[in-house]
């Protein structure tokens, strides 16, 4: 990939204010395309990866709000039109990693997951839709590990996220005739900064990888932007694991 390999387009990345999210913006940014940066509500992360994009020259902004509420898609949308003209690629990043055990869990605690990572996902992609199908471009979810392999108190994250994998399917067939590619970048166990009392999740705890080292959010961010570039022009309906041989399955 050449330095500049997306100069000119215009990507949206949902929770893009820390970790895999925030890696995700800096590596599209550095690649030359302008970034709408959504956070639910810190404005300060959102503020700190805004000046880390500037500071290197490139061009961003920022969006606040839930992307389970519709209004947010539409006004992430109208932001990246507005500012910078087109929309290319559109990274479905923002979720809700809970953990609950199924016989505590309430089903408002199984819709605000959903709500973040399936509606989120749908609403972003229906918001988006009307401009990248001028130019062709590229979505990319991001979905977990867990759904795969299993984990211990999280129904409601491990359906989210396998339905994700459906979602990216039947997106990559239906938009395939307007040049629109959409794949799962699948995380494995990912060093990211947690709250200090949370934990690490549970399947964190059992299974390791192959190479015995944990991944960094820019390995994901990599790949995202290998998608993005010319390069990953044929890669579509796909379900990409970066996981450092966390998951073998096909």
């Amino acid at each position: 990939m050449s330095e500049k390999e997306l100069a000119g387009k215009v990507a949206i990345v949902t929770g893009a204010g820390r970790n895999i999210g925030r890696a995700i913006a800096l590596h599209l940014a550095q690649a030359g395309a302008s970034v709408v940066i959504n956070v639910r509500s810190n404005k300060t992360e959102a503020d700190n990866v805004l000046r880390e994009i500037e500071a290197a020259g490139g061009k961003a902004t920022a969006v606040l709000g839930d992307v389970s509420d519709e209004k947010t898609a539409f006004a992430l949308a109208e932001a990246a039109i507005n500012r910078f003209g087109r929309i290319d690629f559109l990274v479905n990043n923002a979720a809700l990693r809970r953990e609950k055990p199924i016989t505590e869990m309430s089903y408002a605690d199984w819709r605000e997951v959903m709500g973040v990572i399936l509606d989120g996902t749908f609403h972003c992609v229906h918001a988006c839709l009307p401009a990248m199908r001028k130019n062709g471009g590229t979505i990319i979810n991001i979905g977990g590990m867990s759904a795969h392999i299993g984990s211990k108190d999280r129904a409601h994250v491990m359906t989210a996220k396998t339905g994700l994998v459906g979602f990216t399917r039947a997106l990559a067939h239906d938009l395939a005739a307007e040049k629109i590619t959409a794949n799962c970048v699948v995380p494995g166990a990912i060093d990211t900064r947690r709250p200090v009392s949370s934990q690490a999740p549970a399947h964190h705890l059992t299974h390791g990888t192959i190479s015995g080292e944990r991944g960094k959010p820019e390995d994901v961010a990599a790949m995202v932007r290998f998608l993005c570039s010319p390069g990953g022009r044929y890669v579509t309906g796909q379900t990409i694991h970066v996981s450092g041989g966390g998951y073998l399955g096909s």
